[in-house]
């Protein structure tokens, strides 16, 4: 006798990707209307003549070719007539938040995938809207992003995380693009929307990926849809064929997961020419603790993981780390860690430096730490009186700008 139905079959998922639409053109030209403002062909990464590389370009520039990931040099020879600024951090995570309070107010559950990438799930809200479209949804939540932010986001919509992210980038209004803003994918049609992208469009298909995919003839999902499933479980191996007969198809069971905090904050710099002595490689190192502190204190956070990182000028890539019990939020302890950990570093292979980072993980509420009380534990290396000073100088920064107070060896001579 067979089993009866469920009486409630589970909800149909909603969910939602909000794309910030070129975020860091976006936020550069806010942060600075009379400079990057007012340039079209718009380059974000670094300055003429630096070693940095694209993080972001202008859609104008992007047609001349230049990507994110691309060093300054290239994109500008792509491109002569290209203005290029340094990325705007600060500006670009104070942006980050306030387009993430305008999701808060439309999802119970929102998601960052990245600093201008948010996951939305909206399953089960359909008496909360009325039983509005989810596309309808969506292009309120656009509308009110970019009354409230200045910044225009994407959405794409769907029955699943990828379908979401696949949905968004095709309606990204690039030139020429006849997209709107919004692509919402209705239930039943996921395989059909998939059939339009190749392989390498998928996300976690990379390029050993996908050139394994194509020397088998498998570029597009429509190859892939026509493969035999033994021979893909060949090919690939049982697993990686099962992940992406569902892929294709656009099956994704994933969950909307919400992350309350940062994971971590870095800092790091390409030199303009390589740096080998040690005095210099520390000044730069308190320069980047300086920022990256003020980071973690502007987020309410405090760090027990500092990290430092080297790359060599053969472009060998070192870092050593160390944990502390407690957590350090102000300037001078984080440096006094993150000095030795350089010096360690240096010891092991002394050779010319071409970058230098520093990265705080193991993040955690400032006010939710407290400092070892027991005998025997390590000792403090930050007291309340350093916290104190710290918070004291991000205020008189605040008011008066970020070269306001600055340690000696940072000023200028």
């Amino acid at each position: 006798m067979p089993e009866p139905a469920p009486d409630h079959a589970p909800p149909t998922r909603r969910i939602l990707l909000a794309d910030a639409d070129a975020f860091f053109v976006a936020v550069a030209r806010l942060a600075d209307p009379s400079g990057a403002g007012q340039a079209r062909l718009l380059i974000v990464g670094g300055s003429p003549g630096s070693r940095g590389v694209v993080c972001s370009a202008s859609y104008e520039v992007r047609a001349f070719g230049v990507r994110s990931g691309m060093s300054i040099g290239q994109a500008l020879r792509l491109c002569p007539e290209a203005t290029c600024v340094p990325v705007p951090r600060a500006a670009c995570g104070a942006k980050s938040r306030e387009i993430r309070a305008v999701l808060d107010r439309f999802s119970p559950v929102v998601a960052p995938a990245s600093i201008d990438e948010f996951y939305l799930d909206l399953t089960g809200t359909e008496r909360l809207y009325e039983g509005a479209p989810l596309a309808t949804i969506a292009a309120r939540i656009r509308d009110a992003v970019a009354r409230e932010t200045g910044i225009a986001v994407s959405i794409g919509g769907g029955t699943s995380r990828l379908i979401a992210k696949m949905a968004a980038a095709a309606a990204k209004p690039a030139p020429g693009s006849a997209a709107t803003g919004v692509s919402v994918v209705d239930e039943g049609g996921e395989a059909a929307f998939m059939t339009r992208f190749q392989l390498g469009d998928i996300p976690g298909i990379g390029p050993r990926a996908q050139e394994r995919l194509r020397q088998q003839g498998l570029v597009r999902v429509t190859d892939a849809l026509a493969a035999d499933r033994a021979a893909l479980e060949r090919w690939l191996g049982a697993s990686a064929a099962a992940w992406l007969q569902d892929r294709i198809r656009g099956v994704d069971d994933s969950p909307v997961i919400p992350r309350l905090e940062a994971k971590s904050l870095s800092r790091e710099d390409t030199f303009a020419v390589d740096l080998h002595d040690d005095a210099e490689l520390q000044r730069e190192l308190l320069r980047l603790v300086v920022r990256v502190a003020a980071d973690l204190r502007r987020d309410g956070l405090r760090a027990r993981t500092v990290t430092v990182k080297l790359r060599d000028a053969d472009f060998t890539t070192r870092q050593a780390s160390r944990t502390v019990p407690g957590g350090v939020e102000s300037d001078g302890p984080i440096y006094t860690l993150a000095r030795e950990l350089l010096s360690k570093l240096r010891q092991a292979r002394r050779t010319p430096a071409r970058l230098l980072g520093v990265s705080l993980s193991s993040l955690r509420p400032a006010d939710g730490g407290q400092l070892p009380l027991f005998p025997g534990a390590e000792p403090a290396l930050e007291t309340e009186r350093d916290r104190t000073v710290a918070r004291t100088v991000d205020r008189v920064r605040a008011r008066f700008g970020d070269g306001a107070i600055l340690p000696a060896s940072l000023k200028r001579r």
